[in-house]
């Protein structure tokens, strides 16, 4: 199952040239077009499936810097404004709400980590601060459970992804944006030493400048190349209630649930504390660059082996240009709803908020998340492969920093300057 995004009507059309193609309909990608359409910059968006049909409409909708990376968070704060701005730029309601995010902790270890994070990023003059049991009680009324304390962002907020990204993809295309659902690309075409093109199923798109942006597929389209992007996935299973009356408009993280409001009433909720590692080859191929999460994040991946691994198997790693490619085989990466892990959010939700008991399940859904050794995206070129551009790894922080990152992509394939400093995301630090 996957929700239901707004629909949009995308080209028919198959253009033989244009100045910039963007390999990847979600909405990292979506925004780099528009980002290009509005400085005039011919752009062609081929997606091999629907746009947003993977992780860019299947995530929580969160959009925060709390407990991020201090090197990444220039780029969330730059979100933020682009968020605000979003609805006037692309015409309609994108969901987006600032109504702050709040984290809560039930031991001394869980709240010295916030406090902990709070100090590396003191120099960066955000208005997170941390709360106590009586805070969180005021905050979010009507809890049984006992915190130990927590933080809270007011200028975090959320956006809807059922919403956001067709929003963005009409806008797109009003501004000239071409954007072709159902068309795969097999590989790039090289001239001269750079990229000169991309080979589709459908054939040949001539262009200076190519923008990757294929989420979890990145790493397969690369390896055909002779790039190797480290990236591995991990499975995050999701729930939404029907409309129902709730304890707060503010987003909670627990160690084990978290929930948010959802535009339409009810409230999208998730086992925070756990995500499914199902093994495939890349587990045992990139492994070893992980170990640093692993021993750290032990007990919050739930890891099996089973038919992902096999169905990973029977996917080709090498193919010619003339060949079906892995893309056109999968057109949508649909994982299977971990039941247990959404009853098991749900029951410690309820315990926390006992208003929850009346919560009915209205729709649940799961997504795969591309995740790099370090937990950063990879934002900029190639050097192997020139007119490369890279915007993907965004290991479950791409919907909320989406605006900021397509912004700066497009800033980097231009050559224009960037948004903020792209060192924390090039590609060589692997």
């Amino acid at each position: 199952m996957a929700p239901a995004i707004t629909p949009v009507q995308t080209s028919a059309n198959f253009p033989p040239q244009t100045t910039v193609v963007i390999i990847g309909g979600g909405i990292v990608g979506l925004t780099a077009a528009l980002t290009l359409a509005e400085r005039n910059i011919p752009v062609v968006v081929l997606e091999k499936g629907r746009i947003a049909g993977e992780q860019s409409s299947r995530n929580l909708g969160w959009v925060r810097k709390t407990s991020r990376l201090a090197e990444d968070i220039p780029l969330a704060q730059a979100a933020d404004r682009l968020w605000a701005e979003m609805p006037a730029r692309v015409g309609s309601d994108v969901g987006y709400r600032q109504a702050g995010i709040m984290f809560a902790a039930r031991t001394e270890a869980q709240m010295a980590m916030y406090e902990g994070w709070l100090k590396s990023v003191s120099s960066l003059h955000l208005d997170s601060h941390l709360l106590s049991a009586q805070q969180i009680a005021a905050r979010v009324p009507g809890g049984s459970s006992q915190w130990t304390g927590g933080i809270f962002t007011p200028s975090d907020g959320r956006a809807e992804p059922t919403l956001a990204s067709s929003a963005i993809a009409r806008a797109a295309m009003a501004k000239g944006a071409v954007i072709v659902e159902h068309c795969a690309v097999r590989t790039l075409s090289m001239t001269a030493g750079r990229v000169s093109g991309v080979v589709t199923e459908r054939g040949e798109i001539r262009c200076e400048q190519v923008l990757l942006a294929g989420g979890i597929w990145s790493r397969r389209l690369l390896g055909n190349l002779g790039i190797s992007l480290p990236v591995l996935p991990l499975v995050c299973s999701v729930l939404r209630t029907k409309p129902m009356d709730g304890p707060t408009d503010i987003a909670v993280g627990a160690p084990d649930f978290s929930f948010r409001k959802h535009i339409d009433g009810g409230f999208i909720v998730t086992q925070r504390g756990a995500l499914d590692a199902s093994l495939t080859l890349d587990h045992f191929l990139l492994g070893t660059r992980y170990l640093p999460q692993l021993r750290a994040q032990r007990d919050f991946l739930r890891i099996k082996i089973g038919t992902p691994f096999v169905r990973d198997l029977m996917l080709a790693r090498r193919w010619q240009a003339s060949s079906r490619s892995p893309f056109e085989r999968v057109r949508t990466m649909d994982p299977p709803v971990n039941a247990g892990l959404n009853q098991e959010a749900l029951t410690n939700l309820r315990a926390a908020w006992p208003v929850f008991s009346q919560a009915e399940i209205a729709e649940a859904w799961a997504g795969t998340i591309d995740v790099t050794p370090d937990s950063n995206p990879v934002i900029g070129p190639v050097a192997k492969l020139p007119g490369l551009t890279l915007a993907t790894g965004f290991s479950g922080h791409g919907f909320g920093t989406s605006p900021a990152a397509g912004q700066l992509a497009a800033d980097l394939v231009c050559g224009d300057a960037p948004l903020i400093d792209p060192a924390p995301y090039r590609f060589d630090r692997f």
